[in-house]
């Protein structure tokens, strides 16, 4: 859609979609003084989207516990002693009993969520899986699945199935990762994102801050995600839930993650790979309406509803219709692109052409 753009302008701020990022460049933006780095994206964020559009998403979990992973701030492993106990896959009907509720409720996007680490030769799980997004798709809504790594053959029946997007999350910087999960590399969960593109399915990809990470691994993880071969549909920003019984929920010097931490990934986000939804996710009970807000402004424009996210609290869908309502804000319908910007539409932004760089005014 943007192939034939160099730039575009819009208040003195350039924005351009590119995959060749320093993670210098993207440092150089995440350190800026925070009143800078919030004019900057939320310029972004206007040349490229209407504002007040967001996408509305639900996440169940079709299959809770029992995973053999050892991921440190889950409380689904069954490595950690948490309050999670482990439960067989829904019934296909329960599913779509779910989704019926989340589409009456305002979502347009529903996910479904398993705690395996892969689907490897689940056949039976994989072709019930397999009826709910058929299931799901035939409802309208947009359909996403988050069910460990997958093989380029699982994407292409997914895909066939009608699945949307996919979601594998990179989690931290290649350099903390090692500290965070052992039982899967770095490089499996680029081999599952490659094996989603590749079939045709739109890539949801992001991290979580609070995983006991530095400020270079939070760009770390950005500088990935910008600079693969294309940039991820859609970017989670999430704040680590404290789980206890995890080995990251019991640990006292893990530093919280406030609002201006959430604010200054979600505006970098937002600079660095400007055509992509940023979602404000888990940990999102935590702050305050105020607070929220703030992300908005920084260029997230996507949020998952509903009162669970997993295994963990999420605000319920009475409150956040209350909020878009005291934003003005609006929900993306499925299966459309997004909104032209008003700013384009009014001729604010500035856009300059690859062919003879000639520059129009939207």
């Amino acid at each position: 859609m943007f192939e034939d753009e160099e730039t575009r302008e819009l208040g003195g701020v350039v924005s351009t979609v590119r995959q060749n990022w320093t993670k210098q460049e993207i440092a150089d933006i995440y350190s800026l003084p925070f009143h800078e780095l919030m004019y900057r994206a939320s310029a972004v964020h206007r040349m490229y989207w209407d504002p007040s559009e967001v996408q509305q998403c639900t996440l169940l979990s079709i299959k809770t516990g029992g995973c053999t992973e050892d991921c440190s701030y889950c409380s689904q492993s069954t490595r950690h002693n948490t309050f999670v106990k482990p439960t067989p896959t829904m019934k296909v009907q329960e599913v779509l009993e779910a989704a019926r509720r989340a589409k009456e409720a305002g979502s347009t996007r529903f996910c479904m969520g398993a705690a395996w680490r892969e689907l490897g030769n689940k056949k039976n799980a994989f072709n019930h899986i397999l009826e709910m997004v058929r299931g799901v798709n035939g409802m309208g809504m947009e359909v996403c699945c988050t069910l460990g790594m997958l093989t380029a053959e699982q994407a292409r029946e997914l895909k066939e199935a009608g699945l949307s997007a996919y979601n594998h999350n990179l989690d931290t910087s290649p350099e903390h990762y090692p500290n965070v999960i052992t039982t899967r590399s770095y490089e499996d969960r680029l081999q599952t994102i490659a094996n989603v593109r590749d079939a045709g399915i739109s890539v949801c990809c992001g991290g979580i801050l609070g995983l006991g990470e530095e400020e270079s691994d939070r760009v770390g993880l950005l500088h990935v995600l910008a600079t693969l071969p294309e940039h991820p549909e859609s970017v989670p920003i999430n704040a680590l839930v404290a789980v206890e019984g995890t080995p990251l929920g019991d640990k006292d010097e893990i530093d919280s993650v406030d609002a201006f931490d959430m604010a200054r990934m979600i505006a970098t986000a937002r600079i660095v790979m400007p055509r992509t939804m940023v979602r404000l996710s888990a940990g999102r009970m935590s702050f305050s309406h105020a607070e929220q807000y703030l992300m908005f402004q920084a260029g997230a424009n996507s949020i998952f509803n509903g009162d669970k996210l997993l295994t963990t609290a999420n605000p319920e869908f009475d409150k956040d219709q209350a909020m878009f309502q005291k934003f003005g804000l609006k929900g993306k319908p499925a299966h459309k692109g997004p909104l032209v910007a008003p700013a384009e539409s009014s001729g604010e932004v500035v856009i300059t052409k690859v062919q003879g760089n000639s520059q129009q005014f939207a």
